[in-house]
């Protein structure tokens, strides 16, 4: 039963970090770009509006719950050392909650309310989304590394745990 829950919590923070890495990457890859090449008002306007919209359960639901698994599963392999998967489990887990959830409140989350603060077209709002564009997407390739990454070592664990004590089924 112990053994069916922590595969299936594995298993939901492998999905949850990935889900979460491919967001944070399309935000690297061409969101933030795209946002740089338009005027600095439309573009700290609609980072603005993306930060509103964000705030819904679905994205929080995957994002604070991956989280909190993952917390969990850190706990968890720390009381089951000797068992399969244990260290990319406890490595898995902590990447996720510390180079994605804790940076993103550390780091992004202080930039965007900074954001939210100031009115796009004033000169302090030009000034500030020319900070914010380089600053937060390299703070978000941070967390989309440690997610990707947080992903590939849940989903070896997975495959550990799944096969068990010396590779038996």
């Amino acid at each position: 039963m112990i053994n069916n829950l922590l595969l299936a919590l594995t298993l939901l923070s492998a999905l949850g970090s990935g889900l979460i890495a491919g967001t944070f990457f399309a935000f690297s890859n061409f969101v933030m770009g795209a946002l740089g090449r338009i005027p600095s008002a439309h573009g700290a306007a609609a980072m603005q509006s993306i930060n509103v919209v964000v705030l819904n359960p679905v994205f929080l639901g995957v994002f604070v719950g991956t989280a909190v698994v993952c917390a969990l599963l850190a706990v968890t392999a720390l009381f089951r050392w000797q068992e399969p998967g244990a260290l990319f489990l406890l490595v898995g887990a902590l990447l996720y909650f510390v180079g994605t959830f804790l940076v993103t409140m550390v780091f992004n989350v202080p930039l965007n309310d900074a954001l939210a603060a100031v009115v796009p077209d004033s000169t302090e709002g030009a000034s500030l989304w020319a900070r914010y564009l380089s600053t937060w997407t390299n703070w978000n390739h941070v967390r989309t590394i440690a997610a990707l990454a947080a992903m590939t070592l849940l989903t070896i664990a997975l495959c550990l745990q799944a096969r068990g004590p010396a590779g038996s089924v």
